[in-house]
């Protein structure tokens, strides 16, 4: 088959993803895996090798993000149960100030998405923000915003949040890259997109607490745990991540302190430390039983479950572009592109953002696109991290009535959709494109 016919297979492909997901509404697990089903035969693969493309596929990248997002979730759902989260917020607005309270709740939302997700986080700290909106008199934005730019941005920035680390494994970026380059496009996303902006959208929008959430704040903090023990089991996975990044790149290989450094920083090993040290601290020594920590540990399994499978499936559909021949025309004909391959992956990421809504579907679509061209100029070590980050921001722009973060805000906030589109969608835009700047500017001086 000619090249040209490749590419229109490899778009029509994409166009048909949209269809499904949108249009016809179906599951992007389903929707991914049949997509990759038709490219595949359409760009002229035996039927036998394409059955064994999507086999190779969801089994190559669930072999590393399944034992992730599975880890990452039970860590998260200790979190959540012992209370840690909240005892994280009241902490940092005690340490701050209620005059502060804006950057505590930002730094609150940045630390409790790296085990958490967006939407329980949200749940779990919202009593808060009620509070103090009740207590101070100021619109609920000023505060809410603040929170929600720190929850987005460690969601999409931050492994061992799912969508970082789909992309990482997709494009094979090194997790110690993308933890540094997401700190470092992070915060500043955070500070302007957070207290900045919601302090001067508090100001433009005003709005209570709604008539319809009678959740009452949680004042009663003694049984608690410690705000030192919370911080410490957060940091610990992204600090041995990081080592294990610096002494490949510090350290003789073969000398016993880089090969131990290399083991206990492996991702598998962090999160099993950092997972053990949360059921310990969290659960135990909270005072529940054994078998209620594994009771809450199953639990977590059940929407990490969904996560795991579509991102097998954007593995599969990376691995037919590849297998098909698609995957080396496409990445040549982008390569032979001027535009440099991170503007490329953020414009690819947010035109499918904007399309149908999921971040998720944008970030696996994208890097799955992007990773023929990745091939095809032979990128390797920090550009791929800068990458992985440069397909978050694009797949964070501009959340609108099609992404279900956007309703889920509207409801707990009690804002109409003009408010939400004036808030949150501007908010989200904000984090994309100081993310994404931020990343440019880096790559200019990372070869």
């Amino acid at each position: 088959m000619s090249g040209s016919l490749l590419i229109f297979t490899a778009l029509a492909g994409i166009f048909l993803l949209l269809f499904f997901v949108i249009r016809v509404k179906l599951h992007a697990f389903v929707a991914l895996l049949l997509v990759s089903l038709i490219v595949g035969v359409c760009a002229g693969m035996p039927l036998n090798s394409v059955l064994q493309s999507i086999q190779k596929g969801m089994g190559g990248t669930l072999g590393f993000v399944a034992v992730i997002v599975g880890l990452g979730a039970m860590f998260g759902q200790m979190l959540e149960v012992s209370g840690g989260a909240e005892r994280l917020a009241q902490s940092l607005i005690k340490k701050f100030g209620e005059d502060k309270a804006q950057w505590a709740l930002g730094i609150t939302g940045f630390l409790i998405a790296i085990p958490v997700f967006f939407d329980v986080g949200l749940i779990i700290l919202i009593p808060i923000i009620y509070g103090l909106a009740k207590k101070t008199g100021r619109s609920l934005l000023f505060y809410a915003i603040p929170l929600l730019a720190g929850l987005a941005v460690t969601h999409s920035f931050i492994p061992p949040t799912p969508g970082p680390i789909a992309v990482a494994d997709l494009i094979g970026a090194d997790l110690g890259w993308v933890i540094l380059f997401g700190i470092l496009a992070g915060i500043p996303a955070m500070i302007i997109a957070g207290p900045l902006f919601g302090k001067y959208i508090g100001q433009k929008i005003h709005i209570n607490v709604p008539d319809y959430m009678n959740i009452e704040e949680k004042t009663d903090d003694k049984d608690l745990p410690s705000f030192d023990i919370i911080a410490g089991i957060i940091l610990v996975p992204l600090v041995l991540i990081l080592l294990n990044t610096f002494s490949e790149l510090l350290l003789p290989n073969g000398s016993i302190v880089h090969d131990i450094l290399v083991f206990v920083g492996h991702p598998f090993t962090a999160l099993i430390i950092a997972t053990l040290l949360a059921f310990y601290f969290l659960g135990i020594k909270q005072g529940y039983s054994k078998n209620e920590v594994q009771i809450i540990a199953n639990k977590a399994l059940e929407p990490a479950g969904i996560i795991i499978l579509v991102t097998g499936a954007g593995g599969v559909f990376k691995q037919i572009l590849m297998d098909s021949g698609v995957g080396f025309v496409l990445g040549e004909m982008m390569a032979a592109s001027s535009m440099p391959p991170l503007l490329l992956a953020f414009l690819i990421a947010s035109i499918i953002r904007i399309a149908q809504g999921s971040a998720t579907v944008a970030m696996i679509a994208t890097a799955g696109l992007m990773s023929p061209l990745i091939t095809s100029l032979q990128l390797e070590g920090p550009i791929l991290g800068l990458m992985v980050i440069a397909i978050a921001a694009g797949a964070t722009i501009l959340s609108h009535v099609n992404d279900s973060g956007f309703w889920l805000v509207n409801r707990y906030l009690g804002l109409n959709v003009q408010e939400t589109l004036k808030s949150w969608t501007i908010m989200e835009t904000l984090i994309a494109l100081v993310g994404f700047s931020v990343v440019f500017t880096l790559s200019l001086f990372i070869t």
